[in-house]
């Protein structure tokens, strides 16, 4: 009797175990291992060689509205954010108006999941910011507010709201997402905007996306 008691309580931890990990587990798109994930990492390095290195230009002048007075349209009712939301999430469900009341989301920065869309945010990779110190401070407004509802490059993401308020307008030599695992994808993510957009990179900024490419 005791012996099958152990068995049965073993046979369930084996059935237990499978379950938690497909729940921890982020999207596999995600993140990708392995030679993709090298060959990335190569090509971002090709990349970040050609990248005009300066100082940054000042911050004098910015404001978000300079591109983003507001997210743009997508399809139909859809504006920029709701489309991320909803590519980004899990059985999300939206109302008329195309915003999404239901869903779950993986924040890669810091490995959490979120039933809420009250506690997530769509953050940009290279902060407008940054992004204007780096030399979209010179470009028409036009071209600011493309940038920043670019959803046909790695610009836009799903993150955690907390996440995205303590990275604000940092680049990867001050801030770096809280996992580890993800500063692979995140730099070369960082490089492929830059190198669209043609922004330059600072010193520092260059040393930290290498260190980070390391981690691929």
């Amino acid at each position: 009797m005791i012996f099958q008691r152990v068995s049965r309580v073993a046979v369930l931890a084996l059935l237990v175990v499978p379950v938690v990990a497909v729940l921890a587990a982020p999207p596999a798109a995600a993140e990708p291992r392995g030679r993709s994930q090298a060959q990335a990492a190569a090509s971002a390095r090709r990349m970040l060689a050609q990248l005009k290195v300066a100082r940054p230009l000042s911050i004098r002048g910015y404001t978000r509205d300079r591109f983003q007075p507001r997210w743009g349209r997508y399809k139909g009712r859809c504006d920029a954010r709701e489309a991320v939301l909803a590519r980004d999430g899990r059985r999300v469900r939206r109302n008329a108006s195309c915003h999404p009341v239901k869903g779950v989301w993986y924040s890669p920065y810091d490995g959490k999941w979120l039933k809420s869309e009250k506690y997530v945010d769509v953050d940009h990779v290279v902060p407008l910011a940054y992004a204007w110190r780096s030399g979209a401070k010179r470009w028409s407004k036009a071209k600011r507010h493309a940038f920043a509802n670019d959803l046909t490059r790695p610009e836009l993401v799903t993150v955690s709201h907390s996440a995205n308020i303590a990275k604000g307008g940092q680049g990867p030599q001050s801030w770096r997402p809280q996992r580890r695992a993800y500063w692979c994808r995140y730099a070369v993510s960082w490089i492929t905007v830059k190198r669209h957009y043609r922004l330059f990179v600072t010193r520092k900024e260059k040393v930290a996306l290498l260190n980070m490419l390391r981690t691929c």
